[in-house]
């Protein structure tokens, strides 16, 4: 079992009550209560759900996602991708496997579970009215809903980089069932969440090392990519997006049930308004 990794069920290892919930697991938790509240409810048990009340006083105060990468940490982490070692047929793979899997992170927004569940053939084309055609990725998410993310150019020109490097044609045809990231060895494996995981995480500290090493005047900088997981990513894409995209498509893409998610990844106009009343509101002792 690799770093970071967890153990699995069958583990003597495993031990799924040690340690507080994780915030992922605590949401969770309350809503299959809330479900099972409004079960009662419906069945004229209770008169109301009382999780509506902390429902109402939560969402107004919703807090900012901080779990994502500025630009020049993202580049970091893509510096140091470009510079994994490519002098062996397996250290290329693995290079071309962390490039493309951060691709599908960043560009499509994906989640863990919809990169483990993705396959090629969900990668289609369509003709518009005008005649274009665009490449479409389908992805399904939580719920089970589906959503179409635009599989740009530049993706569609990953995902062909991609399959060149591992002997497959250009582009997948309808029905491709060969997994959307690949394992090193085979082509009908499906990576679990954790390899996803190690990946990540050691793709993270690899980068972090490099910007390191650069001087302590960057250990900041070092400790918080280094912090970074799978989910950073999206959040990572998220937040990149609102800066020069509209809420509404990057609601679309990441595949969020309301604007107020998606709101949550604004930060520049935060910022701005931050370093103006840095420089006109001052106490002056």
């Amino acid at each position: 079992m690799g770093p970071g990794a967890k153990p699995s069920r069958q583990s003597p290892s495993w031990r799924p009550f040690a340690g507080p919930l994780s915030e992922s697991s605590e949401r969770q938790a309350m809503n299959i209560i809330n479900g099972l509240f409004n079960w009662l409810v419906e069945a004229g048990y209770l008169a109301g759900n009382p999780l509506a009340l902390r429902r109402k006083v939560r969402s107004s105060q919703a807090p900012r996602v901080t779990r994502f990468l500025p630009r020049q940490h993202w580049q970091a982490v893509k510096n140091a991708i470009l510079a994994m070692p490519t002098d062996t047929a397996r250290k290329a793979d693995r290079a071309a496997r962390a490039r493309w899997l951060f691709t599908l992170l960043y560009i499509g927004g994906l989640r863990v579970s919809e990169v483990c569940d993705g396959v090629m053939g969900n990668f289609f084309v369509r003709r518009s009215p005008d005649g274009s055609e665009r490449w479409w990725l389908e992805a399904t998410g939580k719920g089970e809903k589906t959503r179409l993310v635009p599989a740009t150019p530049e993706l569609m020109e990953e995902l062909m980089r991609y399959r060149r490097s591992r002997d497959l044609k250009p582009l997948p045809r309808e029905g491709d069932s060969t997994p959307i990231v690949l394992p090193l060895i085979g082509a009908d494996k499906t990576l679990t969440r954790s390899a996803i995981h190690v990946i990540v995480k050691e793709t993270m500290r690899n980068a972090a090392d490099q910007v390191r090493a650069q001087g302590p005047e960057f250990e900041g900088a070092a400790s918080l990519i280094e912090q970074a997981s799978t989910h950073w990513m999206r959040h990572t894409a998220g937040s990149h997006q609102t800066d020069s995209n509209d809420l509404k498509n990057v609601r679309d893409n990441l595949g969020h049930a309301s604007l107020n998610t998606t709101s949550l990844y604004v930060h520049t106009e935060d910022d701005a308004r931050h370093d103006a009343t840095t420089k006109v509101h001052r106490i002056a002792w």
